[in-house]
């Protein structure tokens, strides 16, 4: 368990209030138990990339297991007083909140599955007043670790096989925007963490050197770095540019030749500023002449995906990359665009009734129906995702159409090879997903990422993936359009 570890047992409050205010007015309207489904989509990959990394689930699905409205939550919501100073919720919502339990059926993508906009990362159904409850941690959770796992990706497609090392503990945006930021770099590829809570929290691999300080408090470079490899002699990485980068690799290879003395070896150095590409050059050659081939060079400094892609195209010879700032802050595009939007409302005959939501803006148009994505592959790569609605179910050749260009259309041959996306997380409350460890969830994402195109990874201008509604649902979306609109005059 680790939101327990971090926070409490529960974190039924750790929503907004217009969450339970709706929740409130559903009760006192006694439609709190309508069957109604949720969706949760992005309306547009982040970094201007062709791809999200979905990243979370196991948080999402710890914070159900444990949605319990205590005492003393009770007691905050309780004294909550509306405009008039009168208590803001009745005793009886208060009671009825401390029964509740979860009855709610989630189906989503395992984390590390690659999406697209308008796919659903997660389908919630069951009753209106739960549904909604739950729609704020979802956004939190989901959102943020999707935009770092992304992130991550993207800066390890760079390092083209190097690996890459989160380092942004120090930088990152609290305890759990640090933590949660480690969890979904690694499921994004990066290889380790320097954040230690993380490594214990989740089983990620924790690597790490030494600090400016550490040279600093002695009285020479040399000197410090003797004490540490004395420390260290089983993790020694020296960090060389306190103050002259080039005199600091040759403390280093100094100290190579002691250890090797005494049986240990130099893991390698680190370079934290100045020009990678050049500064790592030289280190090589100085390293390569003193018989120490096998160190290692690792990078840090500020990096992101497209200073990893400059300093490698001007020749850098670092051999590992320490991300950290600009990874854990999601530098570049500072949150993603999930939402939760209501589309599906269960009629009294059974059938679900197509809800939607319009706007003047086509992007924010909502998708109507209970959805499922059916990826498809061939020759062991993936062509096409079609988004449609259960109720209305698939007919081949599947025609797909994008969401915001009806002139970008796919028709889909019958045959191919596929798989249904999303999958079964929560029946009535229960939970009956197995959760794959943190190693599966990573090895998902950097399978998948091997599977499309290589257009489709692309750092700057990537080929837009075909992943688009199937035609009836398309057509159906552009109905309820119409007809919302006229009904509103």
């Amino acid at each position: 368990m680790t939101l327990s570890s971090l926070y409490r047992d529960s974190l039924s409050l750790f929503t907004d209030l217009y969450q339970i205010t709706m929740a409130y007015g559903y009760y006192s309207l006694g439609i709190q138990d309508k069957e109604v489904c949720f969706h949760m989509i992005t309306r547009k990959n982040p970094f201007e990339g062709g791809y999200t990394v979905a990243c979370g689930l196991a948080q999402f699905i710890e914070y159900l297991e444990g949605l319990r409205f205590r005492e003393d939550d009770l007691n905050y919501l309780q004294a909550m007083k509306g405009a008039d100073g009168r208590p803001l919720f009745s005793e009886e919502f208060l009671d009825y909140l401390k029964e509740l339990r979860l009855q709610i059926t989630v189906h989503a993508v395992p984390e590390g599955t690659v999406v697209f906009p308008y796919e659903p990362l997660v389908r919630v159904i069951g009753p209106l007043l739960q549904c909604q409850l739950v729609e704020s941690a979802l956004l939190n959770i989901i959102n943020f670790q999707s935009l770092i796992a992304t992130k991550a990706s993207r800066v390890v497609l760079a390092a083209e096989g190097q690996p890459v090392v989160e380092f942004g503990l120090r930088r990152a945006h609290g305890v759990d925007g640090a933590v949660s930021a480690s969890r979904a770099a690694y499921i994004g590829g990066c290889v380790g963490t320097s954040n230690v809570l993380a490594g214990k929290l989740f089983g990620i691999p924790v690597k790490g050197t030494h600090a400016h300080s550490w040279v600093m408090v002695f009285e020479d470079e040399l000197q410090a770095f003797q004490g540490y490899a004395k420390s260290m002699p089983n993790n020694c990485i020296l960090l060389v540019d306190t103050y002259e980068t080039f005199q600091g690799i040759r403390n280093a290879v100094h100290v190579a030749g002691e250890m090797k003395a005494r049986g240990e070896r130099l893991l390698g150095i680190r370079l934290d500023s100045g020009d990678l590409a050049y500064l790592s050059q030289e280190a090589r050659r100085i390293l390569n002449e003193a018989g120490l081939k096998d160190a290692v060079i690792i990078g840090s400094s500020d990096l992101d995906e497209d200073a990893i892609a400059n300093f490698k195209e001007q020749g850098a010879k670092v051999d590992m990359w320490g991300v950290g700032t600009r990874l854990v802050t999601a530098h570049g595009d500072p949150a993603l665009t999930g939402v939760y939007k209501l589309s599906a409302v269960r009629g009294p005959n059974g059938r679900w009734e197509y809800k939607i939501k319009i706007s003047e803006q086509l992007a924010k148009v909502t998708v109507p129906g209970v959805l499922e994505v059916r990826r498809y592959k061939r020759d062991g790569e993936y062509i096409a995702d079609a988004i449609y609605d259960l109720q209305m179910g698939l007919e081949e050749p599947v025609i797909i159409m994008d969401p915001s260009d009806p002139t970008r259309r796919k028709k889909i041959q019958g045959g191919l090879e596929s798989e249904e996306l999303l999958v079964p997380i929560f029946e009535e409350g229960r939970l009956v997903y197995s959760l794959p460890s943190i190693e599966e969830a990573r090895e998902r994402c950097l399978t998948q990422l091997k599977s499309f195109h290589p257009s489709i990874r692309r750092r700057i201008s990537p080929h837009q993936y075909p992943a688009g509604l199937e035609k009836r649902l398309y057509e159906l979306r552009s109905w309820l359009i119409t007809e919302v609109k006229e009904k509103v005059g």
